[in-house]
This record gives structure tokens, C-alpha cells and sequence, in this order.
């Protein structure tokens, strides 16, 4: 199993930033270009799903459902894999008042198709390239925030 954990420092008041990932249109701001998504179903609440088409390469996309386990507003909520590209996914959010604001931490646990192999032999690029990701996706989210 491979894991690892975005922080960023967010100058605002944790409801901000909450309800920031409470609009329709987060999912598509937070997500990467050429992103589409298929249908969604609910709120951000426990029972919520979203199915999307993700790109991997190129014109290569993967369809991706995930399904909301668990909320608690203002402070978390998580989102686990049904179907998609992963053996494992699971991502919690985590929002916490802090001294300046407010911090806002991804922490994923996933695992690879045919792991333990893959998560050995690739694992290191996967992390490299989410990292990124969700290091973008803070970026608009403290933009989006700060104002």
C-alpha cells in the first residue's frame, strides 16, 4: 500500500474554504485538463457518487467511480474508489483551523493494479505525478480562497 499527504496553509476561514469544495463546479476546477465528468450524484456528503473520465496519456482516458464514505462538515470528508484505475483509493480531506487560517490536507492511501510488483517497481512515479496534482489543486484552492 502506497500513501502520501498534501498540506497547504490556506489564509482563510475554514467555512470558505469548505464551501469552496461545496460548489458545482469544484470537481472541475480541481481537476486536471481534458477531465470530463460522466454523472454525478448528491452533495458533498456521505453517499455521494461521481463518475468521471480521467485522462492517463494523450487521448487516453479512464473511467473513474467514487463514492463519498464518510463527512463531517467543515472539518473532513473522504471519497474511496468503486471502479477505476486503482486496486485501492482512498482520500480523505481534512480541513482544521490553524493560527493565519485555516490548513487544508489531502492524505491518500492507494495501491496499484497488480501490486505489491507495480507499487514497487512504478509507485514512486505515481506519487511524483499526484503530488503534482493535488500540489496544482491546493494552488486554485488558496487562489480561489485568499481573495
Amino acid at each position: 500500500m502506497l500513501s502520501l499527504e498534501c498540506s497547504t496553509l490556506i489564509r482563510a476561514p475554514v467555512r470558505k474554504v469548505w464551501e469552496f469544495h461545496e460548489r458545482e463546479d469544484a470537481l472541475k476546477l480541481l481537476s486536471p485538463p481534458g477531465t470530463t465528468i460522466v454523472w454525478r450524484k448528491g452533495k458533498l456528503e456521505a453517499g455521494a457518487q461521481v463518475e468521471i473520465l480521467a485522462p492517463v496519456a494523450g487521448p487516453v482516458k479512464v473511467r473513474w467511480l467514487a463514492l463519498h464514505v464518510d463527512c463531517v462538515p467543515l472539518q473532513y470528508f473522504v471519497d474511496e474508489q468503486v471502479r477505476g484505475p486503482f486496486r485501492y483509493w482512498r482520500h480523505e480531506h481534512r480541513f482544521e483551523t490553524g493560527e493565519g487560517g485555516m490548513r487544508l490536507t489531502d492524505s491518500i492511501r492507494f495501491s496499484l493494479p497488480l501490486a505489491p510488483v507495480s507499487d514497487w517497481l512504478i509507485g514512486w512515479a505515481v506519487k511524483l505525478r499526484l503530488k503534482a496534482m493535488f500540489a496544482g489543486r491546493h494552488e486554485i484552492t488558496r487562489r480561489a480562497c485568499e481573495g
